[in-house]
């Protein structure tokens, strides 16, 4: 049976969401996070995969071809993205200068791209859902990169910001592509609820959610917390996402425009 969420433990600072193989096979994507004390140093290197590292909070520094960087956030409530993303056979070097914690994706591509570090203004919130569904479905939401933005890429990252009590994947959607949730709460206690198709889980600090593709997908946040997901989606070969791929369960359209 396939695994639709995860609550991963950290083991030795590494935290593992998804792999080829295993339980989560269907993502496509091998995601992990790491916990990092200062002056700790970690290497990326892969021959045939590209990878996106995500800056959540800390200073590191980001060394990746003629790229040398040091770059810092207080947490993913209070500022926004830097991220390095680079193509199969680039080395990336991070360095801890404070304790830290980065979020790693990775997939199987051989095509070349220009290695990018995206910054905060390359990737800036916008609020969605404003003004609909009683103000019940608001939340700022980012785009690191997509097809649009790097279509040499096999990945989609980006991030999503929703204000306590309020909805997000609102209303329930679709694609084809497989799609990762990782979540993360303002207090360690906060939860929210993940819908996957017609089965429901508790969201916690850390887990995450493997939303096969064609699988209707919305997510609740508790009253009380502000919660924080990364969303990954794998490209399908020939049928990449594009931000226009969102398909809306129909039994719910009615509810654009309803004053309520």
């Amino acid at each position: 049976m396939t695994k639709l969420f995860g609550y991963p433990k950290f083991t030795d600072g590494e935290q593992v969401l998804t792999q080829y193989k295993g339980d989560y096979a269907h993502m496509n994507m091998d995601i992990r996070v790491f916990r990092m004390n200062r002056d700790d140093e970690l290497v990326f290197y892969k021959e045939n995969e590209e990878i996106a590292i995500l800056l959540l909070s800390g200073k590191i520094r980001i060394q990746a071809d003629s790229i040398d960087r040091i770059v810092s956030r207080e947490s993913v409530f209070t500022q926004g993205p830097w991220c390095i993303h680079v193509p199969a056979e680039v080395k990336v070097v991070i360095t801890a200068i404070e304790d830290s914690e980065i979020l790693v994706q990775r997939t199987i591509n051989e095509q070349k791209f220009t290695a990018k570090l995206y910054s905060p203004s390359d990737a800036p919130y916008k609020y969605s859902c404003l003004n609909e569904f009683g103000n019940t479905a608001k939340r700022r939401v980012n785009t690191i990169f997509d097809h649009d933005i790097c279509p040499e890429s096999n990945m989609v990252l980006g991030e999503v910001l929703n204000d306590p009590g309020n909805w997000s994947g609102y209303l329930p959607h679709s694609h084809p592509q497989p799609e990762c949730y990782y979540f993360k709460f303002d207090h360690p206690e906060g939860f929210g609820a993940s819908f996957v198709g017609d089965k429901v889980f508790k969201s916690t600090d850390g887990s995450f959610s493997a939303i096969p593709g064609g699988e209707l997908h919305p997510q609740a946040c508790a009253p009380g917390f502000q919660m924080y997901t990364c969303w990954m989606i794998r490209h399908l070969d020939g049928n990449p996402w594009l931000q226009t791929d969102r398909v809306e369960d129909e039994r719910y359209t009615w509810l654009h425009g309803e004053e309520r």
